[in-house]
């Protein structure tokens, strides 16, 4: 018989699958306004046109204004899914400080994610700079986090099968960022871009591997009349993973 996945396992890959498609239809704008080269060609320097960075591309209306609802929504959801993970991982840390460290550094990279998209590259460039090394810096640390806690706390005795693929995902948006930066350095914009392009799609992916342990878990909250005792959300999951596990 087969076991019934919640509904809840759609919320990472939904998550990534949108917000990478909000993104490309970014891109997609900015290349047909002709405000960046294609990420296909090669930049040159005399061309009116701007390399294809992924602020570059957003930095101007029509696609500046889809940018920034891209990002706001990707901040929500990204957050929600950190506290998500927090909770289901709660009763199960042995060091409750690496799992509200982990939840930190995505609310932190969350918030950086705003600020990218409020403030456009030519409106506020040292703002929306701040918002993009709190994403990628904060974002990379919390990838490395949850790969180490996926096998640690191994759910369901996955560990291996969720941990190993978050590993090698971690460690090509940890290159991608590294290489990311270095072309910067030397003024490669095409392959800076391409790498930063890669980079978020590996973050994204990287966050719809919740799903494996999603589809686990149910989460609800409670809501109780003042003359009984508050049911906090973390409370009303601990009793649901305990009842799970028992039916599954």
């Amino acid at each position: 018989m087969m076991r019934k996945c919640s509904p809840w396992m759609f919320l990472p890959v939904m998550f990534s699958l949108f917000t990478a498609a909000g993104l490309w239809v970014v891109y997609f704008i900015a290349v047909e306004d002709e405000k960046i080269t294609p990420l296909s060609s090669e930049y040159k320097r005399s061309e009116s046109k701007s390399p294809p960075y992924i602020s570059i591309a957003g930095n101007a209306p029509p696609a500046s204004c889809v940018f920034s609802q891209v990002m706001n929504m990707a901040a929500f959801v990204g957050f929600i899914l950190g506290v998500l993970r927090y909770l289901q991982l709660k009763p199960r840390v042995q060091k409750p400080w690496l799992n509200i460290g982990s939840l930190a550094a995505l609310s932190l990279a969350c918030f950086g994610m705003t600020l990218v998209g409020n403030f456009q590259l030519s409106n506020d460039e040292e703002l929306h700079n701040i918002g993009t090394s709190m994403t990628f810096g904060l974002g990379t640390l919390f990838c490395w986090v949850q790969s180490f806690m996926t096998l640690k706390v191994n759910l369901r005795n996955e560990g291996k099968r969720a941990g190993i693929p978050r590993f090698l995902l971690s460690g090509a948006v940890t290159s991608c960022m590294l290489l990311y930066f270095a072309l910067m350095a030397q003024r490669l914009h095409m392959h800076a871009a391409r790498a930063q392009w890669a980079l978020v799609m590996f973050f994204l992916t990287y966050l719809g591997t919740f799903a494996i342990e999603f589809r686990h878990y149910r989460f609800e909250i409670v809501c109780s009349d003042e003359r009984e005792p508050p049911l906090s959300l973390s409370e009303s999951f601990s009793e649901v993973s305990e009842y799970q596990s028992d039916q599954l």
